[in-house]
């Protein structure tokens, strides 16, 4: 089998493609012969040695990955779910960026009938982020209003299916004109287009009563004001802090890393009581092992995806052997919808 591996810490050179031996199948696992993975930002972080959850749990070397589609190759012992052939999308806990994934059989859903291998792979992991923090974190009552930061990315365009599907007014910001129309698409009620008007006064003059939730994986540039503008009882929702890790040719900057970090703001107990708000914030890979959590939300989107209410990603192809320059498009912020590798 191929995979790519990141050996330390490094620029688009660590994503090296390397032979390795097939895998079998454990107890309850299943391989699954890959033929897409999805990239996320959340594979740039790995690559830089700065995603917590791979530190914590794997370390050097590493293989990034979340969400892979393909047929499953081959079953382990007491597997019910799948049999050899059947095609599949499946969450991973890393590892993704292989011809070959081995995952739990529960961690593997069916694909949505109509999608392509592409759009199977760019479901999972977006879909269940915008579900959980949706759905599962906070409760946000049919007609509120919410704010989604980059409303035409992966998970931007979920949340604003989960949105529009649920009854809540959504709001989309982007940061170039050409993401207007994907959002619009995607179930966006207004899109405030920041290269061109002011954020903030925008978002105010769209919600003057304030957000039930806003929904920001920015980090550092907005989350003080994403929390100003929350309604009484509204919900920030942080998923992300991409603007806290600039770039320069696929490396980190770690004096503005440092900076950055200076720039977060912190959200004081007392301070939430007086303010009558939330903050709340979740990693998507540290809630694989939550099951019920998995099962429920992957079961609610699929439901979406056959009544229609659900559409299958954007997806923007890649070369396995191209990785390195899938990471240098999601970094530059300039695509839509999601980027897949081709197996």
């Amino acid at each position: 089998m191929k995979k790519i591996v990141v050996h330390k810490a490094g620029g688009y050179e660590r994503l090296v493609v390397e032979n390795h031996p097939g895998l079998a199948p454990g107890p309850g696992e299943i391989v699954i012969s890959v033929e897409a993975a999805g990239v996320n930002y959340a594979d740039c972080c790995v690559r830089w040695g700065v995603y917590e959850s791979a530190r914590k749990y794997v370390g050097w070397p590493i293989t990034p990955g979340f969400e892979v589609a393909g047929k499953v190759k081959a079953v382990g012992e007491g597997v019910k779910r799948w049999k050899a052939g059947d095609a599949v999308m499946a969450v991973t806990f890393f590892n993704g960026y292989a011809s070959e994934v081995k995952v739990p059989e529960i961690h593997a859903f069916p694909i949505p009938q109509g999608f392509s291998m592409a759009e199977a792979a760019g479901f999972p992991s977006v879909y269940m982020t915008a579900y959980h923090a949706l759905h599962q974190l906070v409760r946000i009552r049919p007609g509120g209003t919410i704010l989604v930061h980059s409303a035409a990315g992966g998970v931007g365009t979920a949340l604003l299916q989960l949105a529009r599907s649920a009854g809540f007014r959504a709001i989309g910001v982007v940061g170039s004109s050409h993401k207007v129309e994907v959002a619009k698409r995607f179930g966006a009620d207004e899109v405030i287009d920041k290269s061109k008007v002011s954020l903030w006064d925008e978002a105010k003059r769209l919600a003057p009563d304030g957000y039930d939730a806003v929904l920001d994986a920015n980090g550092a540039e907005t989350l003080r004001q994403s929390y100003k503008h929350l309604a009484p009882t509204g919900k920030l929702i942080a998923y992300g802090s991409h603007t806290i890790l600039p770039k320069e040719g696929g490396r980190l900057n770690y004096l503005k890393l440092a900076a950055g970090f200076l720039k977060i703001p912190r959200f004081h107990p007392l301070a939430l009581l007086s303010d009558n708000k939330s903050v709340a914030g979740f990693n998507l890979s540290f809630l694989f092992a939550r099951t019920d959590l998995l099962d429920e939300g992957m079961g609610a989107l699929l439901a979406g995806v056959r009544e229609g209410k659900i559409r299958p990603p954007v997806v923007n192809l890649y070369p396995f052997a191209e990785s390195g320059r899938a990471h240098a498009a999601i970094e530059s912020g300039k695509t839509v919808g999601k980027l897949i590798l081709e197996i």
